[in-house]
């Protein structure tokens, strides 16, 4: 080979790693960012703002969309799930509060990204391909609490359930979000959400969701519910999911009814004493001398229940002192049998 082309190849090698070391220099380095953004944006946002909006984390997010979204585009071997979870978890690494997880739905990647569990700014991204313009962000939504993704086995239509788990309660309850979520088109919708049951918001005691079955057990606030307090009522919910993204309710169970039965019992009994219902008094309270001891103004009070056995002592007060009351169930229902005014 002539010295002449040996000395063409070299400088024309020397030129192409010159340039690729300027297009290196010239692109940003994500993960560096990640970690600048983390120990800036994401510590002040926890120190000051603890419900800091998704717009703080947006530049968080759109590093984590152009690097997913470039390895789908690169095929092969960096748009396996195994490749882009690895990088994710490097990303992770940089903030330690962060939890970036990747799962595949059906031909869809769906990204639960928590990167401050007390904030509204955690979100689950969805990323696949547009005919013509292939792979990208088709949506993404922002929640408190959590994320987790399941994906139904055989899911049709490319659905799968998230669940938005919050903080654990004093009393072993967390607040929980669970939605199912379908590709429509280009974009990504909310098929079905616990949001539009229970518009006071779902306090879970316990959830599992597998194989096209969701299951929680939530807590039941009603008159005479007060936070903390063991033996209160509670139902349990199941409900299955189709491979199309259909939600259905298959089944309900109470745990503990008789304890919302008793103080719907003790509502009756205020209104009637309040009314002076001699009627309604009488069906409530068999025992005439005890109907006439009972003051108008007798109002439960927000404590714990202590049951003994088959009877359950009710606090209340009127006219500003303390009384107990005790109820008994019978084959009518709760009974008041008896109220004591409780000496200070």
């Amino acid at each position: 080979m002539p010295r002449k082309f040996h000395g063409a190849l070299a400088a024309g090698l020397i030129v192409l790693v010159a340039t690729g070391r300027v297009v290196a220099a010239d692109r940003p380095d994500r993960l560096e960012r990640f970690r600048e953004l983390a120990a800036s944006r994401l510590a002040l946002a926890q120190i000051v703002d603890v419900d800091a909006p998704a717009d703080a984390f947006r530049e968080i997010y759109a590093l984590l969309d152009d690097e997913i979204v470039e390895s789908l585009v690169s095929g092969g071997p960096f748009a396996s799930l195994a490749f882009l979870q690895d990088r994710l978890d490097t990303f992770a690494e940089g903030w330690g509060g962060a939890s970036l997880r990747l799962v595949d739905a059906g031909g869809l990647l769906v990204g639960a990204f928590t990167l401050d569990e007390r904030s509204a700014g955690n979100s689950v991204r969805v990323y696949g391909r547009i005919d013509g313009d292939g792979p990208a962000l088709l949506g993404a939504l922002y929640r408190e609490g959590r994320p987790t993704v399941s994906v139904p086995p055989g899911a049709s239509d490319r659905a799968f359930v998230v669940t938005w788990e919050g903080p654990l309660s004093g009393w072993a309850t967390r607040p929980l979000r669970i939605e199912v979520l379908r590709r429509d088109g280009d974009a990504i919708r909310v098929a079905w959400s616990t949001a539009d049951l229970f518009v006071d918001g779902l306090r879970a005691r316990s959830w599992s969701v597998r194989a096209g079955e969701v299951r929680v057990r939530y807590e039941l606030r009603y008159p005479g519910w007060a936070p903390g307090c063991d033996g209160q009522s509670e139902a349990e919910d199941v409900y299955r999911v189709s491979p199309a993204g259909a939600v259905s309710r298959v089944a309900r169970r109470e745990h503990d009814s008789w304890h919302r039965d008793l103080h719907a019992v003790v509502g009756r009994l205020v209104s009637a004493l309040a009314a002076r219902d001699e009627a309604a008094l009488a069906t409530l309270v068999s025992d005439r001398a005890l109907r006439g001891r009972l003051p108008a103004t007798l109002r439960p009070e927000p404590t714990c229940d202590a049951r003994d056995g088959p009877a359950v002592s009710v606090a209340a007060e009127a006219d500003r002192k303390p009384w107990t009351l005790t109820f008994r169930r019978q084959a009518t229902g709760w009974r008041l049998t008896g109220a004591t005014r409780v000496l200070q």
